[in-house]
């Protein structure tokens, strides 16, 4: 999203080439789709009378959640739904959303530029919230990607949805085991498949064996079910049938953008930023999943409101 500091359109203000060169920044709300945190900080820059822009490619994360059940104030939310207010929101306070996918970001000697497939926005500040993509298994079902509906990610977001259920999780034991034993609270009928090498880990597993929790073996082949839920054959040709399955496969995270000039992350990805969002990289800042291992639409919407609010008191000030 780009950010001037100007209060009407800037093309019919006499300093608009000034504000065009010494002024801007920018904000990337994802590479793969609207993200939460990027809209939400884009509503932020907006409502300071900021003039902003969102690059982004339509293919959020957000999109796939069913129906979110913790997020404030509703009894149940669509990602969908989501996503729809948040961007009439964005527009409301005169946001442009762009559809395009930021390729890569360079830095200037005292600006950024962020390069797209057919154009080029360049600005002083950046917002990196990329937000990241889960890995699936194989699916038995024609389609291209996980339907959020019986293939789940997050315990933390919809587990008590998932009360007294037929639940699996599949992964490497350690990640598996992690996530099953956080869906015990919820329920009993639990089962791991184990996709990692046959030594296991003795702690995970016994952990496992103390909350009633079994592996059950190697998945060999898993397949949607047509009146819901999944179905899991194992490699000694048992078949389980489940009405969720959680993925414990991991994710990438899109911090390529910032760690390609030289922002720190840790271990799984995240960038690292400070008390403002920022990351160690001057003038680049970050918001949501691409910073947190806690992927929660709270978490993100509080980086969002933190970076806005940062980059605004850094840019000149704009009195009416």
């Amino acid at each position: 999203m780009c950010v001037e500091a100007t209060s009407g359109p800037l093309e019919n203000r006499p300093e608009a080439k000034l504000a065009r060169e010494t002024i801007k920044s920018v904000g990337l709300s994802g590479y793969r789709g609207w993200t939460p945190a990027g809209l939400l900080a884009a509503t932020y820059l907006g409502r300071y009378r900021r003039r902003v822009r969102v690059i982004d490619a339509g293919e959020s994360r957000a999109s796939k959640i069913p129906k979110s059940h913790n997020y404030p104030g509703f009894f149940g939310i669509g990602g969908l739904e989501l996503l729809t207010r948040l961007r009439a929101q964005a527009e409301n306070y005169s946001a442009e959303l762009t559809r395009g996918r930021a390729n890569s970001l360079r830095c200037k000697t005292d600006h950024f530029v962020a390069s797209c497939s057919d154009f080029d926005v360049e600005a002083r500040f950046v917002l990196v919230a990329t937000g990241l993509v889960d890995h699936c298994p194989h699916l038995e079902s024609g389609l291209p990607e996980c339907p959020a509906d019986s293939i789940r990610f997050c315990p933390i977001c919809d587990g008590y949805e998932a009360m007294d259920q037929r639940v699996g999780v599949v992964g490497e034991l350690r990640a598996a085991a992690k996530k099953a034993l956080f869906l015990r609270t919820y329920t009993k009928a639990l089962s791991v498949f184990d996709t990692g090498s046959p030594a296991q880990v003795e702690n995970d597993s016994n952990d496992l064996k103390e909350a009633g929790v079994p592996v059950v073996g190697r998945p060999e082949k898993i397949t949607l079910v047509a009146e819901g839920g999944v179905s899991v054959l194992t490699q000694d040709g048992i078949l389980h049938k489940l009405d969720a399955l959680y993925p414990a496969m991991g994710c990438v995270v899109g911090s390529q953008l910032a760690t390609a000039l030289g922002a720190a992350s840790n271990d799984a990805g995240n960038l690292v930023v400070d008390e403002n969002q920022q990351t160690t990289v001057p003038g680049i800042y970050a918001a949501g999943d691409v910073v947190s291992d806690l992927h929660q639409l709270s978490v993100a919407f509080g980086h969002a409101a933190i970076a806005a609010t940062h980059i605004h008191n850094r840019l000149p000030t704009n009195w009416r």
